[in-house]
């Protein structure tokens, strides 16, 4: 058996990481500039955006906006989160819904942030994401797509992705929202890249570990995506003991209280280790004037984590949440059963 540290040689050099001979063998994080130690991650933002298009995948085209006026919208507001203490900005825009890569270097090359990009596809919402190929391809021909962008870069850029992002609805999952969940499992085999699902309910999110689990893949590889849509906090529980990672991203001004009740809970049951917050926020809106209303960066700096601190949650426990967890999260790894 490969252990861990032949594993990340080979794959390294397969993805033509040479930039860092003293990384192969330690673990890494991948961003659209190259690959960086976990502990370079420092306080991350796990799950935001920058641009999105909601057209759906048939009608998905970068020619619907002008990616000038998308750096020159978003470029003020990571530059203040930047200010803030942000370090490491992940961008979960999957393909045929926003993923930009070469914006996304030239932003991460104008802020000096750490950012990381992804592959995968995003099945939810009715699948109107989906590309035709899901339809026809098998679950190893969609990996073999996803395995290509990791060792070869994203559309022929150069540019890797740092994640696996797709997406399923309520349970029980359609055929194709299994596959793309299959397909992830496999990409993660061949490359060590941690799977962030956005989810629409509990048991959607037992069910994604049944696939992976077939696939021999550990619920640690998995990042249960928008967790806190799941009002039954049995199921975050039950995840996290599993050794899932459990994401409560939907921070925002309306929901800061709801979202420390939920790590309230997650604490008391000393599950702290497995949780990772966010915003989900940004945003340009393609189509809409000026990219519509661009939601800033900064409620987890200005009012989360005050509240935090005002509810008992120490540094330690902070740092854990946003500077620790990521970097365990994000780390490039096989996790097997």
């Amino acid at each position: 058996m490969m252990n861990r540290k032949t594993f990340l040689q080979k794959t390294t050099a397969a993805a033509g990481i040479f930039l860092f001979p003293s990384l192969l063998a330690d673990d890494i994080v991948m961003t659209v500039t190259g690959p960086i130690r976990p502990a370079d991650m420092k306080f991350t933002l796990e799950h935001e955006h920058v641009l999105a298009d909601f057209i759906g995948a048939k009608g998905y085209s970068r020619d619907r906006y002008n990616a000038d006026e998308v750096f020159a919208r978003a470029l003020p507001f990571l530059k203040d989160v930047k200010q803030r203490g942000c370090v490491t900005f992940i961008d979960c825009s999957p393909a045929y819904l926003g993923r930009d890569v070469l914006l996304f270097k030239r932003l991460a090359e104008a802020t000096g942030l750490n950012f990381i990009t992804n592959t995968g596809y995003y099945g939810a919402v009715g699948e109107k994401f989906l590309p035709p190929q899901v339809y026809t391809e098998t679950s190893e021909q969609i990996a073999a797509r996803w395995i290509d962008e990791f060792k070869n870069g994203i559309e022929g850029t150069g540019i890797k992705p740092g994640f696996i992002k797709t997406s399923v609805d309520n349970a029980p999952l359609t055929e194709a929202q299994r596959k793309v969940v299959d397909s992830a499992a496999l990409t993660h085999l061949a490359t060590g890249l941690t799977i962030a699902i956005h989810t629409g309910n509990g048991e959607a999110a037992k069910e994604e570990l049944a696939i992976l689990k077939a696939r021999g893949v550990s619920p640690q590889a998995r990042i249960w995506v928008h967790s806190q849509n799941e009002p039954d906090k049995a199921y975050h529980l039950e995840a996290a003991r599993s050794k899932s990672w459990v994401a409560f991203d939907g921070v925002n001004p309306d929901t800061v209280k709801a979202n420390v009740e939920n790590l309230q809970v997650m604490k008391a049951h000393k599950l702290l280790d497995q949780v990772l917050v966010s915003q989900d926020s940004g945003w340009y809106n393609v189509g809409e004037p000026n990219g519509g209303n661009y939601k800033d960066y900064n409620c987890i700096f200005t009012q989360f984590i005050p509240a935090l601190k005002a509810n008992g949650f120490t540094v330690a426990e902070i740092d854990k949440i946003f500077v620790a967890n990521p970097a365990r999260a994000f780390a490039i790894r096989v996790r097997k059963l």
